[in-house]
C-alpha cells in the first residue's frame, strides 16, 4: 500500500514532539526503504546516505549477516531481565576489554548502557566516584558529547543548556585546534603545542585556580576529547596534539575519558579513533556503530582500577535495558566481522579514494574551503567565493535540495543524504558506510557537482 506522505506529515505535525532533530528540515522527509548506501522514498527514489545515522549504520543499510544474528537471537534469547546474564554479553565484553588490554596494556571491564548520552552519563559516574566525588570537567570547544543533563554540561555549546536551569558542574571548555582556521603565521603543530602551553600554565599555581600545589590535587576530575570532532565538523587535530595534552593531563592526576560515540567502530580506519594519535585512555565511551543501527546498545570500557567490584559495586548505574541480548548478539558479530579481515585497511582505501575525489571537486568551486579527514570520517568546509568566510546559507541549499530527490546520475533520479556540522554550521560531515564502493564514491562525487553548482544558482 503506497504512503499518503501528505496525510502522514499532517498527523506529524499534530501529534509528534517537534522536540527532536527532525525539523531542521522543512518539511521533514519520510523515506519508506533503505539497503546498502541508499534510503528510498515512497516512489522508489534512492537517495545516496553520505551520513549514514550520524555514522551509526557503519556496516550499511540491511547487513545480511548482521541481520541474520539478530534473527537467529529472536529464536534463541530474544530478551531478558538486565539483572541476569546472557552468554553474550559476556563474550562482547571480553573481546572489547582483551583488545584494549592488548593495545593499551591495561586491564579492564566494559559497563554497557542503551545510548551515547546514557553512557557518558556512566562515565561521569566512574571518575566522579573515582576521585572522591569530584563533579568538575575539562571538555573542548566544539565538543559534544549528548544532550541529557549530565551529557550538555560537558558540550560546549550553551544552546543545549539554556532552557534547562543553571549548570553548576558545567565544564570548563579548552580550545581545540582547528588547522583551517588556526592564527595566521603558524604551523598546524605550532597552534597545537601552542594550546597545550596554554593549558598547561593553569597549573603553574594556586592563582590559576584549578589547582592545589601543596597537596597536588586539580579541583577537575577528568578531560572529555572527542579525538576528532564529530558535531564539531569532522575537525581532525594535529598529530602532536594529543600527546602533549595527555602529558600535562598525567603529570596532574586528570583522567583522559575518550569520546567514541561517533568515530568508533573503523570510522578513521581504526577501531577506535583515539589509536591514530598515540595516547592510552582512562574511560573509553562507546555507541552507534556497535549494532548498526539494529538495536540501541552503548557502552564504557574502563581501566580495572577505576571500575572493580570494590570501588563501582553493584547498583552504581543501572538501565532497565542495558546490554540486551538482541543487542550484544549484533555487537559481539560486529566485533568479529570486522577483524576477521584488515577492516581498516579497507576503510583507509576507500577514504584515500573518497579525499582525493573531494580534492579535485575543490578545485572546480571555489566556495569549498577545505576538505580533510581520517579514513571515511571526511569534512568539506563550505565558504563563500573567498574560499575562508563560512557559507551556511550555500550548505543549507544544498541540504534541502539534496533531499528533494531531483538529481540525475546516469540518467536516473537520485537524492543526497547529508548532515550539515562544524562550528559555523557550514561543513559538511561525511559519513559513508564503510562499505561503500568505489562506483558509489564516484556517484556521489558527480553528485556532489551537481548538487553545487545548482545550489549556487538557486
Amino acid at each position: 500500500m503506497p504512503l499518503n506522505i501528505k496525510n502522514l506529515l499532517a498527523d506529524e505535525a499534530k501529534y509528534c514532539s517537534h522536540g527532536d532533530t527532525v525539523h531542521y528540515v522543512n518539511p521533514p522527509k519520510i523515506f519508506a526503504h533503505c539497503d546498502g548506501s541508499y534510503m528510498i522514498d515512497e516512489k522508489g527514489t534512492p537517495y545516496l546516505d553520505l551520513q549514514m545515522w550520524y555514522s551509526a549504520v557503519n556496516f550499511g543499510y540491511k547487513n545480511a549477516r548482521l541481520e541474520e544474528v539478530l534473527k537467529q537471537q529472536l529464536d534463541v534469547l530474544p530478551q531478558i531481565a538486565s539483572q541476569y546474564l546472557h552468554p553474550t554479553k559476556i563474550e562482547l565484553a571480553k573481546f572489547i576489554a582483551q583488545d584494549a588490554e592488548k593495545k593499551w596494556g591495561h586491564e579492564g571491564r566494559v559497563h554497557f548502557n542503551v545510548g551515547g548520552a546514557q553512557a557518558i552519563e556512566d562515565s561521569l559516574k566512574v571518575v566522579r566516584n573515582a576521585s572522591n566525588g569530584k563533579s568538575m570537567m575539562f571538555a573542548f570547544e566544539g565538543g559534544y558529547h549528548g544532550r541529557t543533563l549530565g551529557a550538555s554540561s560537558i558540550t560546549s555549546s550553551y544552546r543545549y543548556r539554556r532552557r534547562f536551569g543553571h549548570f553548576s558542574d558545567r565544564a570548563q571548555f579548552i580550545p581545540f585546534p582547528y588547522p583551517f582556521r588556526r592564527p595566521k603565521g603558524m604551523t598546524s603543530e605550532e597552534y597545537a603545542e601552542q594550546i597545550v602551553r596554554e593549558f598547561a600554565r593553569k597549573f603553574e599555581n594556586e592563582y590559576h585556580a584549578i589547582w592545589d600545589p601543596k597537596t597536588r590535587q586539580c579541583e577537575y576530575a577528568a578531560f572529555y576529547i572527542e579525538p576528532i570532532q564529530g558535531t564539531g565538523g569532522y575537525v581532525v587535530p594535529p598529530a602532536n596534539f594529543f600527546t602533549g595534552l595527555k602529558k600535562v593531563l598525567d603529570e596532574h592526576g586528570i583522567l583522559t575519558v575518550v569520546d567514541e560515540i561517533q568515530m568508533g567502530f573503523w570510522r578513521t580506519g581504526k577501531l577506535w579513533s583515539v589509536e591514530n594519535f598515540g595516547i592510552k585512555p582512562d574511560v573509553l565511551v562507546f555507541a552507534k556503530a556497535l549494532t548498526n543501527g539494529l538495536n540501541p546498545l552503548s557502552g564504557l570500557w574502563a581501566r580495572e582500577e577505576l571500575i572493580n567490584p570494590e570501588i563501582f559495586p553493584p547498583g552504581s548505574t543501572h538501565s532497565t535495558f542495558a546490554s540486551n541480548p538482541l543487542g550484544t548478539a549484533v555487537g559481539l558479530e560486529v566485533m568479529k566481522m570486522t577483524h576477521e579481515i584488515d577492516f581498516g585497511k579497507q576503510v583507509r582505501e576507500s577514504g584515500a579514494y573518497f579525499l582525493d575525489g573531494l580534492r579535485e571537486l575543490q578545485k572546480r568551486h571555489k566556495e569549498i574551503g577545505e576538505v580533510d579527514g581520517l579514513g571515511l570520517a571526511l569534512r568539506a568546509e563550505i565558504c563563500t567565493e573567498d574560499g575562508f568566510t563560512p557559507n551556511r546559507e550555500l550548505l543549507d541549499k544544498m541540504v534541502d535540495i539534496g533531499l528533494e530527490g531531483t538529481l540525475e546520475y546516469q540518467g536516473q533520479q537520485r537524492g543526497l543524504v547529508l548532515d550539515v556540522g562544524g562550528y559555523y554550521k557550514n561543513v559538511i560531515t561525511f559519513a559513508p558506510s564503510l562499505m561503500i564502493s568505489r562506483a558509489e564514491i564516484d556517484e556521489a562525487l558527480t553528485l556532489l557537482d551537481q548538487l553545487i553548482t545548482r545550489a549556487k544558482k538557486a
